[in-house]
């Protein structure tokens, strides 16, 4: 059976390309939704037309598909609530170099 943790560890080997920190620190992930094998991510993109949301969203969508037990993923981008800088994570912070 596929938890929400090993989600979200999946999930932190995906990568804003412009940023170095994963989508998890980042505060990119809202909701992580899990119903038997199939999986529902809602997440968002630092800044509203990203040019990689896409690229983040497929990215996010493989991470999660190569879970063993895992049958079917969707990832939806959305933009509400707006992300903002104070959604990072410390584990965030400390990757960034920014105080704590």
């Amino acid at each position: 059976m596929v938890d929400k943790e090993t989600v979200l560890d999946a999930l932190k080997r995906v990568y804003d390309p412009e940023i170095p920190v994963d989508v998890v620190n980042l505060g990119l992930v809202y909701e992580v939704v899990m119903d038997g094998g199939r999986v529902d991510v809602t997440m968002t993109t630092t800044a509203v037309g990203c040019p990689v949301g896409n690229y983040i969203a497929a990215q996010a969508e493989q991470a999660i598909r190569n879970i063993p037990g895992v049958t079917e993923v969707h990832v939806e981008i959305v933009h509400e609530p707006p992300w903002h800088e104070k959604m990072i994570s410390q584990e965030g912070r400390r990757m960034l170099g920014w105080r704590t």
